[in-house]
């Protein structure tokens, strides 16, 4: 087994030299494309350059402008970000929320690009890599087809029926064609599976961001979870049998505190199974603390530049949350503002009056003050940071492969061994208030969620609905308190039923065929292989 020679450190120095700019799809200075294998001599450091601008991609699609978070989040029942008095940008966020996208919002054509760029650079690594011999060779190849399949999973996820590239060195005019929904996903499947034993099974710092075994296998227990939604059929124990792999290793465990995995310094911890590292000065993009705190409130954070402050949190959704969850506090900052210093935060200096306070209130998606609604602040904000953060994002975590481990017992008729697990998670978050309130049982797992459901306007549900006739909608509710703001939500309320069904906030249900996105309109107009997803 292949044995990743540099930590952390070598992935944040090779992707310095490599942009998430133009610069980034360009690694002609060295042009191992044109290097025979028998002429060439390479040291490890080459075969991590090669590797280094995929990894530098993942950047891009996670938290790039209208990157992956959003897609997930803002279009869920959890986070929105409404168009607000003293704040001007944010539109295409309301066609998020409410489900009215379409082909050419830029949500969607981000996605898809950034998606194939990291994918056309898997491909041209792939290509070079195959150009050269010697020890280790393989098992990079296997890590880009990996990595990849990575990034098919997520297009796949979010449009199904997309074009299978997987060469670099395609004819000039070349034009793919949609692959079937069916193809997509026995390609994604049989991809991880052949590269698995040619990646390496460490967790160390050698293998830190970089995708590992261990990640191909949560891959693979997400396609499974949800195949039942995929192709109409459910896989629930295929997806228990990767996850279970992963809990025996016995190389991975929860943190201790839950606010360790969203530090700064957040790296090399035993909950991450793969990251994608970011770094203020060599590997940024970032801007997570500076889109949802308001002006303001840099002055709490000691912050060099100025917020823009429009995202927040769905009213309805912070009413969920118990109050002894320390996850609420860890994860939204809400009610009166102090400086650093510990003074109130004056938004008018001669006004006592004037103190900033985060309520839980927004009167609607169109029409919000500027301190409507808490602000998310589950990953740590640095004092000086300027629009990014070092903040590694844990793309999949410990806590994940137990809550998969969890869904499939529930539902496959083992609500109280879901329900330990479950109260293990729930262990952390109220070990510091009241343990007592930690522990859940399988029935209560399988009532419905406590969320209430319905279009809110002015703080008021003009049409409740409730969460009550949600089937297992308490997992539901608690996969919500765990992974709120981590590119959970979108998929998971597909799989609960709820993203096309139920209203939230100043969202109505808008067609089945939501649960999709069109393929971005830059594609239809030059690509006459491609048929638009239904309903568009």
């Amino acid at each position: 087994m292949m044995k990743y020679i540099k930590t952390k450190k070598w992935i944040l120095a090779a992707i310095a030299v490599c942009t998430l700019g133009a610069s980034c799809t360009d690694l002609e200075e060295t042009v191992y494309s044109q290097i025979l294998a028998e002429e060439t001599v390479f040291t490890a450091d080459d075969l991590n350059l090669i590797v280094a601008t995929p990894y530098a991609n993942m950047r891009g699609i996670y938290w790039e402008w209208e990157g992956l978070f959003d897609v997930y989040e803002e279009s869920s029942d959890l986070y929105v970000t409404p168009r607000r008095t003293n704040i001007g940008w944010g539109a295409q966020y309301i066609l998020m929320h409410q489900h009215t996208w379409g082909p050419g919002t830029s949500h969607i054509e981000s996605l898809w690009f950034r998606s194939y760029r990291a994918i056309n650079n898997a491909n041209k690594a792939i290509l070079q890599l195959e150009q050269l011999e010697g020890e280790g060779v393989d098992n990079y190849i296997a890590e880009m087809k990996a990595l990849r399949a990575l990034c098919y999973y997520i297009l796949y996820d979010n449009f199904r029926n997309i074009p299978l590239v997987t060469q670099f060195d395609v004819p000039e005019g070349f034009l793919p064609e949609q692959a079937s929904n069916q193809e997509v996903y026995d390609f994604i499947i049989q991809e991880l599976t052949d590269a698995m034993p040619l990646l390496s099974q460490e967790n160390s710092g050698a293998t830190y961001g970089r995708f590992t075994y261990w990640g191909a296998k949560m891959t693979l227990a997400k396609m499974y979870l949800n195949s039942e939604v995929y192709i109409g059929t459910p896989r629930w124990d295929d997806a228990l049998a990767e996850v279970q792999d992963i809990i025996d290793s016995g190389l991975f465990s929860m943190a201790s505190d839950f606010s360790d995995i969203f530090a700064i310094e957040n790296e090399n911890l035993p909950e991450t199974i793969y990251a994608i590292p970011f770094d203020q000065i060599n590997a940024s993009g970032s801007y997570l603390a500076y889109k949802a705190l308001l002006g303001s409130s840099r002055a709490t954070f000691d912050l060099s530049g100025s917020p823009w402050g429009g995202s927040a949190a769905i009213p309805q959704f912070i009413d969920t949350y118990d109050e002894d969850d320390q996850r609420l506090e860890d994860t939204w900052i809400g009610g009166p503002q102090f400086t650093s210093s510990g003074d109130p935060l004056l938004l008018n200096p001669d006004d006592p009056d004037s103190q900033l306070d985060y309520i839980n209130y927004i009167k609607n998606v169109n029409e919000a003050d500027d301190a409507d609604g808490y602000r998310f602040v589950r990953y740590e904000i640095g004092a000086g940071d300027v629009g990014t953060t070092s903040n590694d994002v844990p793309f999949f975590r410990y806590t994940d492969a137990l809550m998969i481990k969890a869904e499939c017992l529930l539902r496959t008729g083992f609500a109280d061994q879901a329900a330990e697990i479950v109260t293990d998670v729930r262990q952390r978050a109220f070990k510091d208030t009241d343990p007592s309130k930690a522990v859940v049982t399988g029935a209560e797992l399988m009532q419905g969620s406590v969320y209430q459901y319905g279009v809110q306007e002015d703080g008021v549900i003009t049409n409740l609905e409730g969460g009550d006739d949600i089937e297992y909608g308490r997992f539901l509710d608690e996969l919500a308190w765990e992974f709120v703001g981590e590119h959970h939500r979108k998929q998971d309320l597909i799989r609960f039923g709820v993203y096309t069904t139920k209203s939230w906030f100043s969202h109505t249900p808008n067609g089945d065929y939501r649960e999709i996105f069109p393929i971005p309109l830059s594609q239809m107009e030059t690509n006459p292989n491609l048929t638009q997803n239904p309903g568009y």
